[in-house]
């Protein structure tokens, strides 16, 4: 299986860095955190713009009809920036789920306009644990609860604190039934499983902005009269994250490159442990080469610091999806030891 990227694919992904880059994606998280959606979404416009929003959608419902590994692409440069909104629901999770039902009706209503940036969408788990929250209700045009063998709409009520303040949390309330039945549970496992690959995405896209700011930083600060980048224990350090950045990167494009096959849910479970743990390895690096500064709100540094800690468990804690690995290499097991015992 290989793993490199097609060279389309990386000019896709260096187009939108610039597109990024150029945004003032700092000053609109901010904004964003702030209850002013203002500069978000035009932000998240001009990545409709260049396709991002609809690589998840079919060209019937007005989206590019791309493979998964070109949207891990996006959502590493979305993760990279720190853009905010509900992106995964919008431009993954919400495509996926939809599609996957018989009726198209739901899919042509509502994913033309998220391909275009003009609606966004948000998707809520019923969990007896957590309740049924939602990222971003304020903003979103379109509140989906995925509820057992239901599908739902719903409205938000009332907001959930976060450890990312640009990460807006809401109790979402029930309002009318769209689609329920064997197929919506099938449905939602797809929706969720693609959720979690945008997700894992995104964080290691994250781990690489704060790998790169921790290496610019050591090479200004200085102690004893020195970069502080030419320690040996800086050194050793941030090479430590990029090796675990590295390693991540290559279960991330296999759980891409196998989303239509059996081991879909285990593959996308390894791509998000690891990649949550190499973006959690970074954020404490970057954080102990800023020193007191990285922990001020008002450094950009801050903006990545609590994205990655909010974004380890937003599609399953490490518990959960260490269990979905062992269930998954358990069953291949018992698999083949009933096909050696029939030969």
């Amino acid at each position: 299986m290989r793993f490199a990227l097609s060279q389309e694919q990386l000019d896709f992904g260096t187009s939108l860095r610039k597109l990024l880059d150029a945004g003032r994606t700092p000053a609109a998280v901010r904004n964003w955190a702030a209850g002013d959606p203002r500069p978000g979404r035009g932000l998240i416009r001009q990545l409709a713009g260049a396709g991002a929003l609809g690589l998840a959608v079919e060209e019937r419902h007005g989206g590019v009809g791309a493979e998964p590994i070109d949207l891990a692409v996006a959502f590493q440069e979305i993760g990279r920036a720190a853009a905010p909104g509900p992106l995964v629901e919008t431009a993954a999770a919400i495509p996926a789920l939809l599609q996957a039902l018989p009726n198209t009706e739901l899919a042509g209503r509502w994913l033309p306009g998220f391909t275009e940036g003009a609606v966004l969408g948000t998707l809520a788990f019923t969990s007896p644990d957590h309740g049924t929250v939602a990222l971003d209700a304020d903003a979103a045009e379109v509140v989906l609860i995925a509820d057992g063998n239901q599908l739902r709409t719903g409205h938000r009520a009332g907001l959930v604190r976060s450890v990312d303040p640009a990460r807006r949390l809401f109790v979402i309330e029930s309002d009318a039934v769209v689609a329920e039945g064997q197929q919506v549970l099938e449905a939602v496992a797809a929706a969720f499983d693609t959720g979690a690959l945008a997700n894992a995405a995104q964080l290691l896209g994250a781990g690489r902005a704060l790998l790169a700011a921790a290496t610019e930083y050591a090479k200004q600060r200085k102690q004893f009269g020195k970069p502080i980048g030419e320690f040996q224990a800086v050194k050793q350090k941030l090479a430590d994250v990029l090796i675990g950045l590295d390693l991540a990167e290559p279960l991330l494009y296999r759980a891409a490159l196998t989303m239509g096959e059996a081991t879909r849910g285990r593959d996308v479970s390894a791509a998000v442990i690891a990649c949550g743990d190499a973006a959690y390895r970074a954020a404490r690096a970057a954080l102990q080469v800023h020193g007191a500064i990285g922990y001020t709100a008002e450094y950009d540094l801050s903006l990545w610091l609590t994205r990655v800690t909010a974004l380890r468990s937003a599609w399953g804690t490490t518990d959960l999806h260490r269990s979905r690995i062992a269930r998954a290499l358990r069953d291949e097991a018992v698999r083949d030891r009933a096909l050696r015992g029939m030969k």
